[in-house]
């Protein structure tokens, strides 16, 4: 057994703790603003230096020549569209947003914005025009769902700023005053007291505080006062969300809210070093540039993501522009998507709502000295993962991805000890990943709360009877129980162990996971279980979509012509069973094709002395 460190320790780390001693440099002030914030427009994102570059990338970089063919063709599509329109039905129980629409304005901005900024075309002018009008109309940005209010700030910002006063008079005024007064002033709420996002710990952090950043900017001549205090206020905030990519870039939330609110800092970095010449620390927070591994990594040789927390499998739009920011920051290559980025604009298709932005910071990459992509990997904190990569003797890939971490995490599961397992092109061991916030939101459903008897657990999805994890007298996972990684080891044959003894809390005594990698096409899975006096059962699972036949000792399954070979180690004499979760067990659980849970059920009174191991080796052709 490994020595397992001190939960206190990464408790503390969970709470935000940790990075108390980086601070973002916040020196705003009215003075400081006046005395700083460059004049001349455009000055987010863009300035005189990155146009210069950007330009000249336009003219020699195949890479942001095909890029910016790709805004063009969605610019083209955007004066296809209608006007930009809100229509919310009143109805309380569908807890309706205007996110989508934000989100839809916001990448009518960034591709109308930039082909106007590089071609000076009056009939884009007009048309972008036009939408910022129609937004700016809208009753209110809805400061109820404020990441509404964030993005649609946001893009009335980029929009002023992008056609630098070519705008009518009458609608820069317009969208001055709707900036003020449906984007920054309900973020001052009357009774004093200080919105949730703005010091939270999530992504609605870093997308709320880039639009009132971004706002900010844009009315300082207006009204430096508000505009310094907002500004301060939104630095000062983002201290909160950027602790969370501490120490190592493992990004709670996971993969696919990775890639959203590092996207929202990675343009607030740019808005500021175009503005003030300085990100003011945003890239050197600790944690933050190492998270570019942990948004390249999470992607698997499938293409599909390591898509534990509230991710899909496939990967957003944006990820490829987040990732562009690092290599333009690292000049590692690693992170430039070049071979989308090299397709026609028909093949790339629909592109990032912030591919503006993108295109600018991407025209800024000079390659220095590109490290290798990591073959195992860890990232530690609130949620702690591994991953071990690999080429499988068919030269398919291999890819594994294993995690500790609670579910009362913004986003979380009680999936703490699961893992993902991908050979040769199929994913063998999946996690069923997220469902549709709206679907169980127009039900009634309370997804969003997360005590231990919360409706959240009742979900497939969510609990642990749908990951491929450990199971006790079954049970739920306690859900605030935070499971730690404790040992790392890396090279050929790497292995990794969690501490899930927390996840177990009054279950078992003690409980730790190994995973080890002991060939290019194997992962070996070893559980350490100690019982206490109320234990009666210890069930193993695993979640898999193939067709399963059970043979002595374990079994094989099948997927895609290829086969897998599952080995009972520890107790071949104990027979596997399956249960199929097609259909899922209720009427609001994410339905799964073909859907199986694999169970090895250990009765407590076969461990000698409370004391045993489970070990299962998974191993392909």
């Amino acid at each position: 057994m490994v020595t397992l460190r001190s939960e206190l320790a990464y408790a503390q780390l969970s709470q935000n703790n940790a990075n108390q001693s980086y601070q973002l440099n916040n020196p705003i002030s009215v003075p400081y603003l006046k005395k700083n914030l460059q004049k001349a427009q455009p000055r987010l994102v863009l300035n005189q230096a990155t146009e210069k570059r950007l330009r000249e990338k336009l003219q020699t970089d195949p890479l942001i020549q095909h890029i910016y063919q790709a805004i063009k063709y969605n610019a083209a599509s955007v004066l296809a569209l209608d006007l930009i329109t809100v229509d919310i039905p009143d109805n309380p129980r569908s807890q309706q947003n205007q996110l989508g629409i934000s989100r839809d304005f916001l990448y009518r901005i960034n591709m109308l914005g930039m082909v106007y900024f590089v071609e000076k075309n009056p009939d884009i002018l007009q048309r972008l025009n036009e939408e910022v009008i129609a937004a700016c109309n809208f009753p209110t940005w809805n400061p109820k769902h404020f990441l509404d209010v964030g993005e649609m700030s946001l893009a009335i910002a980029l929009a002023l700023d992008w056609t630098a006063g070519k705008l009518p008079k009458s609608t820069i005024s317009l969208a001055k005053k709707s900036l003020i007064e449906k984007g920054i002033m309900p973020s001052w709420p009357e009774n004093g007291e200080t919105p949730r996002w703005v010091n939270g710990t999530n992504n609605w952090n870093q997308v709320c505080n880039a639009g009132m950043i971004a706002a900010s900017i844009a009315i300082a001549e207006e009204n430096p006062e508000l505009a310094a205090k907002t500004i301060n206020r939104s630095i000062e905030g983002m201290n909160h969300a950027l602790a969370a990519y501490a120490p190592d870039g493992a990004y709670p939330e996971g993969a696919t809210y990775w890639g959203y609110g590092t996207m929202f800092s990675a343009v607030t970095a740019a808005m500021l070093e175009s503005a003030f010449g300085t990100d003011f620390g945003i890239g050197d927070y600790p944690g933050f540039k190492e998270s570019a591994n942990f948004g390249l990594l999470t992607t698997a040789p499938s293409k599909l993501l390591y898509n534990y927390a509230d991710s899909p499998d496939v990967p957003e739009l944006y990820t490829d522009f987040t990732l562009s920011w690092f290599a333009s920051k690292t000049g590692d290559r690693n992170y430039l998507n070049t071979k989308r980025f090299m397709q026609t604009p028909d093949e790339i298709g629909k592109i990032s709502r912030l591919a503006g932005a993108g295109l600018v910071w991407t025209a800024q990459f000079e390659e220095k000295e590109s490290g290798l992509v990591q073959s195992a990997w860890k990232g530690e904190g609130a949620n702690p993962i591994v991953i071990f990569t690999g080429q499988g003797e068919n030269k398919e890939g291999y890819y594994f991805g294993g995690k500790g971490g609670r579910g009362s995490i913004s986003h979380g599961n009680m999936d703490a000890g699961s893992f993902i397992f991908e050979l040769n092109g199929v994913r063998w061991v999946i996690d069923p990943g997220n469902q549709s916030y709206g679907v169980l939101s127009r039900a009634g459903f309370d997804l969003w709360n997360r005590c231990q008897e919360c409706d959240r657990w009742k979900l497939l999805t969510k609990n642990n009877f749908g990951h491929s994890t450990i199971s006790v007298d079954n049970k739920r996972h306690i859900v605030d129980g935070l499971a730690t990684l404790v040992d790392f080891k890396g090279g050929e044959k790497p292995e990794a162990t969690f501490n899930l003894t927390p996840t177990f809390a009054g279950q078992l005594k003690s409980a730790a996971r190994k995973f080890i990698k002991d060939s290019p096409r194997s992962i070996v899975i070893e559980d350490q279980i100690e019982t206490n006096d109320a234990t009666k059962l210890i069930t193993w699972q695993l979640m898999t979509q193939a067709d399963i036949k059970l043979v002595d000792g374990g079994a094989v399954l099948t997927q895609d012509g290829k086969t897998l070979k599952l080995e009972n180690l520890s107790h071949p004499d104990f027979n596997l069973s399956i249960v199929s979760l097609d259909p899922a067990p209720l009427q609001l659980d994410k339905q799964i094709e073909n859907l199986k849970r694999i169970e090895l059920r250990i009765p407590s009174w076969v461990l000698e002395e409370n004391k045993g191991e489970i070990k299962v080796r998974l191993s392909g052709e």
